[in-house]
């Protein structure tokens, strides 16, 4: 007895099936064999196309087969949110960081997800459409509100991940944090520095209490970090301020 012919709808949720994993599922049986399997190779590869020039250390530090078997696994179980090719890693860092069952198996390393976000990041920030914050006079930094580019972005990792790769892959994260200002400056160059936890702290309040002066941040960090020098902390509190002023991180609200 000849099987029933298939809808459009199923041969077409069979061709997906397969494409996404061709190792379990069969292409659909009315299709050329070898048609398929060109379309088979040009997913896969547009994707590895896509993504290992976002991620080339982790790429480095995986090696090229597990860094395969990782697309294999996003290309399977993933269901992208975005038509946008641009936003696909970000996808691919957010599918990493939900820890998905299938990446319980085999050795994957730890910082993994964190190396990950560390190098999507300078992609973001090449691509990011805000603006920079408008021009603001440095000596109003003490009296006013003040406020953190959309372009600057200070970061914490467990793992020291500007150190990472295949010459350096510990099993276990430091003590210390990692603390870090990623910004675009104005010749779209995205530039990496490391802070201390203070500063990182500072920009963080920034954030949490847009509604203070720079003065009352200072004074209100001191206090949150327990300084007997109050006053020697509010002198170098202020050159930090100019200088991130500088740097167009942090502007007059």
């Amino acid at each position: 007895m000849a099987k029933p012919e298939l809808s459009l709808q199923q041969q077409q949720h069979e061709l997906t099936r397969y494409l996404r994993d061709p190792e379990h599922c069969a292409p659909p049986e009315s299709m050329n064999a070898a048609r398929v399997k060109v379309y088979r190779d040009l997913v896969f590869n547009n994707l590895l196309t896509l993504l290992s020039g976002t991620f080339p250390v982790l790429v480095r530090t995986l090696g090229d087969q597990r860094w395969r078997t990782l697309l294999r696994i996003f290309l399977r179980d993933h269901r992208a949110q975005t038509p946008k090719f641009g936003e696909i890693a970000e996808e691919f860092v957010g599918f990493l960081a939900s820890e998905p069952a299938a990446l319980s198996e085999g050795q994957w390393p730890a910082f993994m997800v964190e190396l990950a976000h560390y190098e999507w990041v300078e992609m973001a920030l090449q691509q990011s459409s805000a603006e920079p914050l408008p021009h603001s006079d440095a000596t109003l930094l003490p009296d006013r509100p003040l406020r953190v580019s959309p372009l600057a972005w200070p970061l914490a990792y467990s793992w020291p991940v500007q150190h990472v790769g295949p010459d350096y892959q510990a099993d276990t994260p430091p003590a210390q944090p990692t603390l870090l200002l990623v910004r675009r400056s104005a010749d779209f160059e995205v530039r990496f520095s490391e802070l201390s936890p203070l500063a990182w702290r500072l920009l963080q309040r920034l954030e949490e209490a847009p509604q203070l002066t720079g003065l009352q941040q200072l004074q209100a960090l001191a206090v949150e970090a327990g300084m007997a020098d109050v006053g020697d902390f509010i002198d170098n509190g202020l050159a930090l301020l100019q200088q991130l002023h500088g740097q167009g991180v942090i502007g007059v609200a």
